[in-house]
């Protein structure tokens, strides 16, 4: 009989291997244009990620083949298994990423218990895959099973969340490479196209490719549980999940926007790759006009299968609301269930998303329009966010401590502005608006 353990462990792990190459072969299909090096790295993604498919799908059938067998085994006292009918019932469909625990609340006031009173859970003294503790029972703390450390990370990226937007470059390590291609099809440098007469030699080109090193850095969150937290287990687990999630999103794309760089990302406020719009001679402070936008507009790099949206301060809204394009509305209020849009707004045709980042008006930064996917956004490959439990930290006075460590760098794509192929007014993928 095969170990249903060890079956859903190695079903995780092929999952956890899928996913990654899934998220590169989408990056790659999502490309207008492939180098060479490219192409060849999208052919063989494709063969690994339908031979881990495939392979899933084989675990899969094995993993239910041996699911039924446990199940009859439990129903009728079969012996079949090593004993009398199995006494453990698992809460999930995958015990080797939960230790079988419903849900992370569970999981949490088990191991007080076990590291306060003393009562083992076998969920966690038994299920050595599930569970690890380092140093021993006195050891720094427990890690949390893998199911909830992935819940948390998919909180903090969550698709519809600005860091949604950037432009991920996972990596297994502390640091990863990319290359940039800062050339344009106008300019003088990278792949060229030309005409030529019959008969004529052809003049060969190459890609000026610059490449990168994106540094990541340490971001956490820190929580201390008192016990009436920890016995009320709706309570603890918005604590130790949502909000983590969104003090981690918070921090995260608040450095995305206005990092220096320095222990944290480069910020594309902070980038010498901004573009700033002046103001309108003897516009008034802490005001946006019509024509700030259109200028704004006119500076934007936009890249082909890039996603403009508009990052702006709530405090904008007095202005925007009033503003006009012709005889329109340049500000709208979409009605989702009538658009379908997945934005609740728009400026002047493109995606508004207010939040708390942006700058009060009036500022350099109280309305930006960006294009994120010129944002490449390092983080740890698979889910890589170390998630820990710790009850010794803070003994005597009873608490409970959760920690949460996230690795992440980042910075703009572009070193600097664009020159366009007409005109001499630079561009970028980010265009901020001068103070006024």
């Amino acid at each position: 009989m095969k170990d249903l353990k060890k079956l859903r462990a190695s079903r995780a792990e092929k999952a956890r291997l899928g996913k990654g190459k899934l998220d590169r072969l989408n990056a790659l299909l999502d490309k207008a244009d492939l180098t060479e090096a490219e192409q060849a790295e999208l052919t063989k993604l494709e063969g690994e990620v339908d031979a881990l498919e495939a392979e899933v799908k084989q675990l899969d059938s094995e993993i239910a083949a041996e699911e039924r067998k446990a199940s009859r085994a439990r129903l009728f006292g079969a012996t079949a298994l090593g004993g009398p009918a199995l006494a453990t019932v698992v809460n999930d469909s995958d015990p080797a990423r939960t230790a079988g625990f419903k849900n992370l609340a569970e999981f949490a006031v088990a191991v007080r218990n076990f590291q306060v009173a003393g009562i083992a859970d076998p969920r966690i003294t038994g299920a050595a895959s599930g569970y690890q503790q380092n140093q021993g029972s006195s050891g720094e703390g427990v890690l949390v099973p893998t199911e909830w450390r992935e819940q948390i990370w998919s909180l903090v990226f969550a698709d519809n969340d600005l860091l949604g937007f950037c432009n991920p470059e996972p990596t297994q390590g502390n640091t990863v490479g990319i290359v940039k291609d800062e050339t344009t099809p106008w300019g003088a440098a990278g792949v060229q196209a030309a005409w030529r007469s019959e008969g004529t030699q052809m003049i060969a080109s190459k890609a000026a490719l610059t490449p990168e090193i994106l540094q990541l850095h340490e971001l956490y969150a820190f929580v201390l549980a008192t016990n009436e937290v920890l016995d009320d287990a709706p309570r603890l687990q918005n604590r130790i999940t949502v909000q983590a999630a969104r003090a981690i999103r918070w921090k995260l794309f608040e450095a995305v926007c206005f990092g220096d760089g320095n222990g944290k990302p480069l910020g594309f406020m902070a980038s010498p790759a901004l573009v700033t719009a002046p103001a309108e001679g003897g516009q008034s402070a802490g005001t946006i006009v019509t024509a700030n936008i259109l200028k704004m507009m006119a500076r934007l790099f936009e890249m082909p299968g890039g996603n403009p949206i508009w990052l702006a301060n709530r405090d904008t809204i007095p202005q925007l609301g009033t503003m006009t394009i012709g005889n329109n509305a340049a500000f709208l209020p979409v009605n989702q269930a009538l658009t379908g849009s997945p934005f609740k707004n728009t400026l002047a045709g493109d995606p508004l998303l207010f939040n708390e980042h942006c700058q009060t008006v009036g500022t350099t930064g109280d309305i930006v329009l960006a294009d994120l996917s010129g944002y490449a956004l390092a983080t740890k490959q698979g889910g890589g966010i170390d998630f820990a439990a710790s009850i010794h930290l803070f003994f005597d006075q009873n608490l409970t401590a959760f920690r949460w460590i996230i690795r992440a760098g980042g910075q703009p794509y572009l070193s600097k502005p664009v020159q366009p192929a007409k005109g001499a007014t630079a561009k970028s993928h980010f265009v901020a608006l001068a103070a006024r």
